[in-house]
């Protein structure tokens, strides 16, 4: 699986074999936590998404996924973020239905329905 860093506000997933790489287009990109948001929910999308091909027996090997995000102004944050997958091998009849199955993400569910955050601290 590899993760390219496309820009300083989206990512691209290529369900490859092997472990998860991390690459960049240029040098002068970093990994920045938006970058592993986006890189959780396309990982869960992908995950269910290729369970669930597997399951319907639809071949999935060329199956991406791109994140991509833009930020509120106040407070500033992620404000939107827009997941788009591209798979050739895909029936068009079964493009809904994959459309509902992404939607199964439980990290798009935690997104959709923010959790309650603590903060705590220490110190010696």
């Amino acid at each position: 699986m590899k993760i390219t860093l496309l820009t300083e506000e989206s990512i691209r997933l290529d369900g490859l074999g092997g472990p998860l790489t991390i690459e960049a287009e240029s040098a002068e990109q970093s990994y920045s936590p938006f970058h592993m948001l986006a890189s959780s929910l396309a990982v869960c999308t992908h995950s269910v998404l290729m369970s669930w091909a597997t399951n319907a027996h639809i071949h999935a090997d060329d199956l991406a996924i791109e994140v991509s995000w833009s930020f509120a102004e106040k407070p500033h944050r992620v404000g939107d973020m827009k997941l788009t997958f591209e798979w050739p091998a895909l029936p068009k009849e079964r493009l809904e239905t994959a459309k509902r199955v992404a939607a199964l993400c439980t990290v798009h569910a935690t997104l959709q329905h923010a959790p309650t955050i603590s903060i705590e601290g220490r110190s010696q």
